[in-house]
Formats: structure tokens, sequence, C-alpha cells
């Protein structure tokens, strides 16, 4: 709290006054995260090619959630504040890159949330923050969502 203070240009008490603990500072802090994860995911619902938005979306999500650690624990432990609402605008935007066949056909919000949150969980646990790594598991996720050819799907 007193490091927050000082980075703030306020006193501790002004701190304490608004966010009476630690975890309450830790909440506003990353509500006010998701709440800036759900403008990227609508602004990536805005584009006018669906595939090319969400694969955008993928890769910024990484590159951010490797400067940020509040919200890659967040995303990746789901203990601090639910991402609901995040969830379901990924939905409307997996569905909607579904249209360009880039995107397996199966591909839900779960599939994204796992791969995704199991990535960050790991490179968490590693103590890895290097943006190339986190864009490299950014690439591999993007990978993995891509339709298989028919006969490689039939014989998985």
């Amino acid at each position: 709290m007193t490091q927050v203070a000082e980075r703030a240009g306020v006193t501790k008490a002004t701190i304490y006054r608004n966010y009476p603990t630690k975890e309450a500072l830790i909440n506003a802090v990353t509500r006010h995260q998701f709440h800036l994860l759900e403008s990227r995911t609508r602004a990536a619902l805005s584009e006018p090619d669906a595939y090319e938005a969400f694969a955008a979306y993928i890769i910024d999500l990484f590159e951010w959630m490797a400067g940020d650690r509040l919200l890659a624990d967040a995303l990746s432990e789901a203990t601090v504040v639910g991402p609901a609402p995040v969830i379901e605008l990924i939905s409307q935007l997996i569905e909607a890159a579904k249209k360009s066949g880039k995107l397996r056909p199966d591909t839900s919000a779960v599939d994204v949330r796992v791969l995704v949150c199991g990535a960050v969980l790991q490179l968490n646990r590693l103590g890895n923050r290097e943006p190339g790594v986190w864009r490299r598991y950014g690439e591999m996720t993007l990978a993995a969502l891509r339709p298989w050819p028919e006969a490689r799907m039939a014989s998985a």
C-alpha cells in the first residue's frame, strides 16, 4: 500500500480511506482491467474482418498480459473477479470469426479460455515476462484453433 501511495502521489491514509485492505485495492484494479479488456473485445467485434480481429485480439491479449501480472493472474486463476461479460463478448467474436472458415467449427469460448488461461498460468508459474515468448504462445493458441484437414479430423 505504501508503494501504491508513493506512485500515486498521495498519502497512505488516502489509499486506506478508499481501499481499506490490500484485497479491496487489488479487486478495484482488476475490475478496471476487466473493463479495459471488455472495451478491447468490443472494439474487435466492430472490425469488418472478424477472423483478423480475433487473431489480432488474441496476440494483443498475450502481449498485454506479458506486462500486466495482475490481469494475467486474474484471468488464469479467476480468483479476484469474474470475467463473465468478457467471455460472452469473446463468444460473439468467435462466432463471427468462424464464418471465415479460418477457425475450427467447434471452437468455443471455453476452448479459448482453456488455451489462453492454461498458457498464462504456466508462463506465470515459470516467472516468464518476456513479451516475445508470450506472443509466441498467442500464435500457438491461434494455430491450435485453425481447422484441420478433414482426413486428420476424422482420425483424431
